[in-house]
């Protein structure tokens, strides 16, 4: 494979506007008949819709709908976190306070996997106790105030690689209060995978810094937003700002700086590309025929970096380019509903 051909396939699966493609493609053979594993009901689809948008309008009646991003779970138990982090840094400028929030949202982004039934996380602060996702997004803030992402003493929040590449499973068995009678699922894998992101700030200080802070992104893509690939990025003579992101940007951007740190996933030509898998009703051409790209956590992460983008002043364009997660509560809620159906009836008892 060329170096051109292998350019366009990853620019291919690295694009949103693929996963739609893809899936579509696959959603069709199903529809058509030519799946072993499920059959599409569409009838199931009005109720459906109907249900959503009832409980959308109970819960939103203003149609007010906040984005789904990690900044929600760090609102749990009805603690502002935002505002302390905030005050916390009243004395930083715009731009430091926009990398300390793309810092905080990263680092807890990746620790945001399946916590497993029992654990329990207890924030001494408010005196309340969180389990799953917003146990592990407020355990990580916590952390994260309290300079466990940083190396330098006097600039406690944030993340670089230093920090990260000293960071094993006996140090976050601290930050999550893990003990043998509150376990926490995936210790050693959480730990390895911020060491590999430390890796992969450590291995790319011209966007980064020679610290390794992923924050730096907002300069990335503030000072040019339109470059074909991170590594097409040159520092900005001035100090002038672009003030539009699109958010499919952001996620390349992600998938450039990032597409190595993931522990499984496809590789093209001995290039990792991360969330992506070989389907046989995928379609396509070229080398990145029949892959299919889901890149959820990174999709996760890019909807988590809006908010921090838009509060410094930078408006995220193209929202809706981007695609619904592929995960659990998804494709759980097509099945429950009956317009996905197994063909094999024991299929939801495994």
């Amino acid at each position: 494979m060329s170096d051109a051909s292998l350019h366009d396939a990853l620019r291919v699966l690295r694009a949103p506007a693929t996963i739609r493609e893809r899936c579509g493609a696959i959603t069709a053979a199903v529809s058509d008949g030519r799946s072993a594993h499920f059959t599409l009901d569409r009838t199931r689809l009005p109720a459906l819709a109907q249900r959503v948008t009832r409980l959308t309008r109970e819960r939103f009646p203003e149609l007010a709908i906040p984005l789904h991003s990690r900044w929600r779970h760090f609102e749990a138990g009805g603690v502002d976190r935002k505002a302390e982090l905030d005050a916390k840094l009243h004395h930083c400028t715009a731009t430091a306070l926009a990398r300390a929030r793309i810092d905080l949202t990263v680092v807890s982004v990746l620790l945001d996997a399946g916590a497993g039934p029992t654990w329990r996380y207890l924030e001494h602060e408010s005196g309340q106790r969180f389990s799953r996702s917003e146990g592990l997004a407020v355990a990580s803030f916590r952390a994260f105030i309290a300079g466990r992402f940083s190396s330098d003493p006097g600039d406690p929040c944030r993340v670089d690689a230093t920090a990260l590449l000293q960071l094993d499973a006996s140090a976050l068995a601290g930050v999550f209060q893990v003990t043998p009678s509150n376990p926490l699922v995936g210790l050693d894998g959480r730990a390895a995978l911020l060491r590999r992101l430390g890796l992969a700030l450590r291995a790319q200080p011209q966007f980064f810094t020679s610290a390794g802070q992923p924050g730096h992104l907002f300069d990335v893509l503030t000072h040019h937003p339109h470059a074909p690939r991170l590594r097409h990025h040159r520092p900005a003579a001035s100090t002038q700002r672009h003030q539009h992101v699109s958010a499919t940007r952001i996620l390349e951007a992600l998938l450039d700086a990032f597409s190595g740190i993931w522990p499984v996933g496809h590789m093209l030509h001995e290039v990792p590309v991360g969330d992506v898998w070989p389907h046989p009703q995928a379609g396509g051409s070229g080398d990145s025929a029949g892959l299919v790209p889901f890149h959820k956590l990174s999709q996760w992460l890019t909807y988590s970096l809006v908010e921090p983008f838009e509060w410094s002043g930078a408006r995220v364009t193209g929202l809706d380019e981007l695609t619904g997660l592929p995960e659990y509560r998804n494709g759980g809620l097509l099945i429950d509903a009956g317009v996905i159906v197994p063909c094999d009836a024991g299929f939801a008892s495994r």
